[in-house]
């Protein structure tokens, strides 16, 4: 499969790379080309490092590139990114690409993590990325609470359930495939694309509760990456 990675030159766009590249050919996108290849040509080199052998590849290219070649699209953007960048590249996308938000509407304040789209009235990040859509069913949600620190590190086991919604279900196994390729991670399918509020709702609930409760939570979370967004 191919997989492009809008964002991929961050964190979390590293990790998916390095998780996947050894089945997958990895499209690792950017604004600027130059700095996509420089990223995909690291992630390779440790790749390399770390299994040996592998039988995909990682790619550079720029984002317009990368919406129209891929299979799968990640969209590991800022919530406040997604107009300005899914309304240039969503439109690109092949009719049979399934598009994978890890998108959250998300803000760190002095009480904590709070949801942007309650506390200020704002649209969820699924249906503001779906309205640029032609096929809206082919839009998946998931892996919206996982440690960009742990997931950068190759050789480091994960241990995460990953809510999954979307409405057209070969598109959502195509999703839980993906998932489970990563070994530590188990999908949870919860319903259609209008339940995707609740995994974006629920997730600085969980952070809030993981930060008060776990007692390396501040290590495991002092480099979080929600959808393109540290925290």
């Amino acid at each position: 499969m191919k997989i492009g990675i809008i964002g991929g030159t961050g964190g979390m766009g590293k990790g998916f790379a390095l998780r996947w590249c050894k089945k997958h050919e990895i499209i690792i996108g950017s604004r600027d080309a130059e700095r996509a290849i420089s990223a995909a040509n690291e992630y390779s080199d440790l790749a390399k490092d770390t299994y040996g052998n592998i039988d995909g590849k990682i790619l550079g290219k720029d984002n317009i590139s990368v919406a129209k070649e891929s299979e799968i699209l990640i969209l590991s953007i800022p919530y406040q990114n997604i107009d300005s960048i899914c309304s240039q590249l969503l439109p690109e996308i092949s009719n049979e690409c399934v598009v994978i938000s890890p998108i959250v509407p998300m803000t760190k304040t002095d009480v904590g993590f709070e949801c942007i789209s309650i506390k200020e009235n704002k649209p969820f990040s699924h249906q503001t990325v779906e309205k640029y859509m032609s096929d809206k069913t082919k839009l998946v949600s998931a892996f919206h609470v996982i440690s960009e620190k742990k997931l950068v590190n190759p050789t480091l086991s994960l241990d995460y359930d990953i809510f999954v919604v979307g409405d057209d279900m070969n598109s959502v196994k195509v999703v839980n495939d993906l998932i489970n390729e990563i070994e530590g991670l188990r999908p949870i399918y919860l319903g259609g694309g209008k339940l995707s509020y609740l995994v974006e709702m629920s997730t600085p609930l969980l952070l809030n509760a993981c930060l008060l409760y776990t007692s390396d939570a501040a290590d495991e979370r002092s480099s979080v990456d929600l959808g393109g967004r540290r925290i």
